[in-house]
């Protein structure tokens, strides 16, 4: 697997256009998020970007995203497993997310589908579960 030097903290336009591209929300991305968000790439053209949101003991994977000519190389997955292991060291205990495309890909990386209905209240209460994404997204938990 080729190595994917990771980044921390892509400027918020360059994390758009990305995302952007690959038809993911970006409406309440701020600024304040990026500090949590890792990026491959240079930094006006990002190949690759997942973020992680702190909700108290718990953590959102966030965004996802990878260029279609830097699939299947590894990225995504070093991608999240860098996002997992941020996520372990601020004292996350588990890690959700919501998907609409992804559902496998995930479940091959440890992540089990669960009902919405067990979503801790700080995990429902961000932008992302509560009005961005579909209630037909998957959600799915990773114990870290």
């Amino acid at each position: 697997m080729a190595s994917h030097p990771i980044h921390q903290h892509p400027s918020r336009r360059a994390a758009v256009a990305l995302l952007e591209a690959a038809g993911l929300p970006v409406a309440d991305l701020t600024d304040a998020h990026m500090r949590h968000f890792f990026y491959c790439g240079p930094t006006s053209a990002l190949t690759g970007l997942v973020g992680v949101e702190f909700r108290g003991e718990d953590a959102l994977l966030r965004s996802l995203a990878v260029l279609p000519d830097r699939r299947s190389t590894g990225l995504g997955a070093a991608l999240v497993d860098h996002a997992e292991g941020h996520a372990r060291s601020r004292g996350a205990r588990s890690l959700f997310l919501l998907t609409t495309t992804a559902e496998e890909y995930f479940r091959r990386r440890g992540y089990r589908s669960i009902s919405r209905d067990e979503a801790p209240s700080e995990i429902r209460s961000t932008r992302e579960f509560a009005d961005i994404c579909p209630a037909s997204s998957a959600f799915m938990v990773k114990t870290l």
